[in-house]
């Protein structure tokens, strides 16, 4: 659905431009021009207001507040990886690189992955990852969350099914690896199914753990959902143990345009990652962070090869 919907957006951009180009071209070259950068570069406007705002709103907040210079750096790198995301890879890559659940004799013993993207995103976000992990030995999964507007807690069922595959190909419980919004439809999951047991880490990349500021202008169900402190934010630990998030590692920035006051990314008792100058989407990409994140998968092996 949403891979569809993202083909009509950048056809019928890419379209208009073209055709704005074509028209003008004759009577003012110059108006042409910068009629088809405005259509096609006109996003990158909105992320800057993003920007701006998160360094208001981060005023109070105890991270580190963002400096002009990191802004314009993260602006620009979100300038950048923005249309590979979302014109590209998930309008027409989202099925570049399918699931990968290989014969027992391949990945049994070896940590498998699933990937739980965030709100107005597809698998193809993954597609960096995926094309990383080809060839590995390990299993992987990577959800599409759907109904696309949907309440959070309908994406329970979709990620069961994902590490029941993973640990039925593996038998390991499997590493979950989520970006924005999958951070929450991940622990919704782990509080309905009471499915600690059931993973080896929770991995979160830019979620609004206690909502962000920006989803105040969302009418959608799970972007309520998202707003700060909203009553199903509080209800998502209620009754919780306390060292329910021991098994968490939540990367955030202080650039991150979405999901903001930056300490709403992280979690009590997780492993919590700071990144300066990093962008929301951008974060999800940087070498250190996929890096570090996909070498969780064999920490069992090198431990029980330093064991004597």
């Amino acid at each position: 659905m949403l891979a569809r919907l993202q083909q009509l957006i950048t056809v019928t951009l890419l379209a208009g431009a073209s055709t704005w180009l074509f028209f003008f071209w004759r009577s003012s070259a110059l108006l042409a021009l910068a009629g088809f950068v405005v259509l096609l570069l006109g996003y990158s406007g909105f992320l800057a207001i993003e920007f701006v705002a998160l360094r208001f709103v981060n005023r109070g907040d105890p991270v580190p507040r963002p400096s002009w210079k990191e802004l314009a750096g993260a602006w620009l790198g979100e300038t950048s990886t923005a249309p590979r995301v979302f014109c590209w890879r998930q309008p027409f890559r989202s099925r570049a690189f399918p699931d990968q659940l290989l014969p027992p004799s391949v990945v049994q013993g070896r940590r498998g992955i699933v990937f739980i993207h965030g709100f107005f995103c597809n698998r193809g976000f993954w597609t960096p990852w995926l094309k990383r992990l080809q060839g590995t030995g390990h299993a992987f999964v990577a959800v599409n969350l759907e109904p696309l507007f949907g309440p959070i807690d309908d994406y329970v069922p979709l990620i069961d099914d994902a590490v029941r595959r993973v640990t039925a190909a593996t038998g390991l419980p499997p590493l979950l690896v989520c970006h924005s919004m999958g951070g929450l439809a991940a622990r919704a999951w782990l509080k309905v199914m009471k499915a600690e047991a059931r993973v080896r880490h929770v991995v979160t990349l830019g979620t609004p753990h206690r909502g962000t500021w920006l989803a105040r202008f969302s009418y959608v169900a799970n972007g309520r959902q998202m707003q700060l402190s909203s009553h199903w934010q509080q209800q998502l630990d209620r009754g919780a143990l306390p060292d329910r998030h021991a098994s968490f590692t939540c990367w955030y920035s202080n650039c991150d345009n979405i999901v903001f006051p930056s300490s709403s990314a992280t979690l009590p008792g997780a492993d919590n990652r700071l990144v300066h100058g990093a962008a929301h989407v951008q974060l999800a990409f940087l070498p250190q962070v996929m890096l570090a994140t996909l070498a969780m998968l064999d920490d069992d092996l090198r431990k029980s090869a330093d064991e004597p």
